[in-house]
């Protein structure tokens, strides 16, 4: 941690003293060691000991099927230019929980690094693409508004924020212009400092109000910006009337047969956050995949139209921004808040979390493939590990066939 960073840390002890705050204290020195290698694992399974949360109440005693029909993997698979066996292709990513389902069957589960069946883990930005369902739902229920409806229209609280004339669409494709930060392994960048109102305490609402600054007009490029989505959650909530939290309960938890009732991670005003998290059981995130495979039923229950669910997941974004455009990973394709591999078949798109969570569904083979890691690693290369694992996902695709 550097001098900066360290002053900031003793800021914020010593108010918390002041204020005789050992519990956020406690809280503030799990979350400055939470990706340390000793401890990442552990704490992905166990987030809600790190933060506020909101456990969400749904019915679990008759989860959606995922009938265990095992078939064999390739020995070897081709990891960019290397050949590895899945045992050390998972060793080397830190792959904590595998679930491959083909025709709905589970033909591949595994669980590592001394986490089990059960465990609910951090969905990180996988949470993001779950919003688009539910965003989805307003659609086929004729409450969506126009998306070329401005944001500052549709949220007063915006009006005087960067967000105030992107359009609801510019903010589905990460397309809203606003400045802002997305290193993660950077102490100092926007996103951690929307990490440290999670970890000590503050208002995501109050964070994207202040948000005034710009880098492009809106809908010029394609320039992920986490907060969008927390817009997204604004937007749903002055439509519905009602939280986030309980709109997607209702109108996606309950109909998705959950084996593991899920909870997401709060701010200080019980408001989710949903640009990141969501804890669910693998299963159950193979259970979200199933879902938009199988056109937005499952279990005998329509959640989302097949309609949604192309638009969704089909490129819209406009193309990345300058920086990432220069990046391996400026080759992958965006759409509402759901990401397309290179050269991307109909139906074929992916959901994905930093440190090594996806969820990859090939539509056309009715293959799914739910991934949970602990994947220290994931930046190296600017995105490379993402494309080299999209290029393992497609071979296992290719061999269940």
């Amino acid at each position: 941690m550097d001098i900066k960073a360290l002053a900031i840390t003793l800021k914020i002890i010593l108010s918390r003293l002041i204020r005789l705050d050992f519990v956020g204290i406690n809280r503030l020195a799990r979350v400055n060691t939470m990706f340390d290698a000793d401890k990442i694992t552990q704490n992905f399974v166990s987030i809600r000991s790190l933060f506020e949360f909101k456990d969400i109440d749904v019915d679990t005693s008759n989860p959606t099927p995922l009938p265990k029909t095992p078939q064999s993997l390739p020995k070897t698979l081709q990891w960019g230019d290397k050949s590895l066996s899945l045992a050390d292709w998972q060793t080397q990513r830190s792959v904590c929980a595998m679930v491959v389902l083909k025709n709905g069957a589970r033909a591949y589960e595994g669980y590592f690094n001394g986490t089990n069946t059960d465990d609910r883990r951090i969905s990180w930005s996988m949470s993001k693409s779950v919003l688009s369902i539910a965003i989805g739902v307003l659609h086929d229920q004729g409450l969506l508004p126009p998306l070329d409806s401005k944001i500052g229209d549709l949220v007063p609280n915006l009006r005087q924020s960067a967000y105030a004339n992107a359009t609801l669409q510019n903010v589905l494709n990460m397309a809203s212009g606003v400045a802002f930060n997305e290193d993660y392994l950077d102490f100092h960048s926007d996103i951690n400092r929307l990490g440290r109102i999670i970890g000590i305490g503050g208002s995501m609402d109050k964070f994207a109000q202040n948000m005034t600054k710009q880098d492009w007009q809106p809908g010029a490029y394609n320039h992920y910006v986490s907060v969008d989505t927390h817009v997204l959650g604004m937007v749903v909530r002055h439509i519905t009337g009602e939280p986030l939290a309980d709109f997607i309960r209702k109108n996606v938890f309950d109909k998705l047969g959950m084996e593991t009732a899920p909870y997401f991670v709060t701010d200080s005003f019980a408001e989710p956050f949903i640009l990141g998290g969501l804890n669910l059981t693998t299963r159950d995130y193979a259970r979200v995949g199933l879902m938009m495979a199988q056109g937005g039923e499952i279990g005998g229950n329509r959640i989302v139209s097949q309609d949604w669910i192309t638009q969704s997941t089909q490129q819209s974004a406009p193309p990345p921004d300058p920086k990432r455009a220069a990046m391996v990973d400026g080759v992958l394709g965006y759409g509402y808040q759901w990401w397309l591999p290179p050269d991307a078949a109909d139906g074929e798109y992916f959901a994905i979390g930093i440190y090594g969570q996806y969820i990859y569904i090939d539509t056309s083979r009715q293959v799914v493939i739910a991934i949970n890691s602990a994947d220290r690693d994931f930046k190296v290369g600017d995105g490379q590990i993402t494309l080299n694992n999209l290029q393992f996902f497609r071979q296992i695709v290719a061999y269940l066939e």
